[in-house]
C-alpha cells in the first residue's frame, strides 16, 4: 500500500474506573505494526488510578480527557468531535485490536471507495480465555456483503469489528443501551462500498452493560428496529430472535451477548 492510500485510523477507547483493564487496551493498540493511527481516550472521570494508567502512555496518545459524562454514548460522541482521522474505530476498555499486525493485515484489499470496514470478533472472558467466535456463539453468521437491512434480527456484526469513515459516521443517540445497533445500521445507509477483511479484528470482554441491564436492553433493541425495519417485519424477526437466544443459550447468565 502506498502512503497515498493509507487511511488514518482513529481509535478511540472509552473508559471509566478501568484501572484493571485499561492498559491491555492501550498496549493493543499502540503496538501496532500500522503506523498512520490517530489515538484518543475519553475517560469519565475515573477516580480508581485509570487517569495514571493513560498519563503512563500520554506521550504515545493523541488526545485525551478526564471529564464527567452523561453516560457511555455521550462519551463516544465526545470522541467522535475531536477525531480526524479517514476511520473511525472504537475499541473501548478490556477490549483488544487482536493482533498487533491486524491494521496493516485488514488494509491489504483497502481501496479509497471503501465506506466500511468490518471482521470478526473473538469473545474473550476475565482471563482473555477464547471464548469462540462471537458469530458462532450467537448463531448469527456474520455476512460476506454486510448491508443495513442485515441488521433486521439485531447485531451480526461486532461493534468492536466494525470502522467507519468518518465522513458518514453519525453521533449515537443517548439514553438507548442500544445504539451501537443504531449507530451501524446508519452507517450502512450511508456506506458506498463495504469491505469483509475475513479476519478477527478484535477481542471483545464479555459482560458489558447490555448484559448488566439485560431487560432494558431488550426493550431499546426493539425501539431501534422498529425505527429501522417497520412494527410487523420487527415483530416477525424478534420471534426469530427469542428462538435464536433460546438455541444458543443467550439467556443464561454468563453467556448473553446483545
Amino acid at each position: 500500500m502506498s502512503n497515498i492510500q493509507q487511511p488514518k485510523i482513529s481509535i478511540i477507547t472509552i473508559v471509566y474506573n478501568g484501572v484493571e483493564l485499561l492498559e491491555g487496551t492501550i498496549l493493543s493498540v499502540l503496538n501496532q505494526t500500522y503506523q498512520n493511527i490517530e489515538y484518543i481516550i475519553i475517560d469519565g472521570a475515573s477516580n480508581d488510578g485509570t487517569i495514571d494508567v493513560i498519563q503512563k502512555y500520554a506521550s504515545q496518545i493523541s488526545h485525551w480527557i478526564s471529564e464527567p459524562d452523561k453516560g457511555l454514548y455521550d462519551a463516544m460522541n465526545k470522541g467522535l468531535k475531536v477525531t480526524t482521522g479517514d476511520f473511525v474505530w472504537f475499541m473501548n476498555c478490556g477490549d483488544h485490536i487482536f493482533k498487533s499486525t491486524t491494521i496493516e493485515e485488514m488494509l491489504i484489499k483497502y481501496t479509497p471507495e471503501v465506506d466500511v470496514i468490518f471482521g470478526k470478533t473473538m469473545i474473550v472472558n476475565k482471563n482473555r480465555e477464547h471464548l469462540g467466535l462471537r458469530s458462532d456463539i450467537t448463531t448469527q453468521k456474520l455476512p460476506n456483503n454486510l448491508n443495513w437491512q442485515s441488521l433486521s434480527k439485531g447485531m451480526v456484526v461486532g461493534h468492536q469489528a466494525f470502522l467507519a469513515r468518518h465522513s458518514i459516521a453519525p453521533f449515537y443517540i443517548e439514553n438507548n443501551l442500544c445504539a451501537d445497533i443504531d449507530w451501524v445500521i446508519k452507517c450502512l445507509k450511508k456506506s458506498k462500498k463495504n469491505l469483509h477483511t475475513h479476519l478477527i479484528l478484535a477481542t471483545f470482554l464479555i459482560g458489558g452493560v447490555s448484559k448488566q441491564k439485560h431487560q432494558t436492553s431488550l426493550k431499546d433493541r426493539y425501539i431501534i428496529l422498529n425505527h429501522h425495519f417497520g412494527l410487523l417485519p420487527n415483530f416477525f424477526n424478534h420471534l426469530i430472535i427469542i428462538l435464536r437466544a433460546f438455541s444458543a443459550k443467550l439467556i443464561q447468565k454468563d453467556n448473553y451477548l446483545p
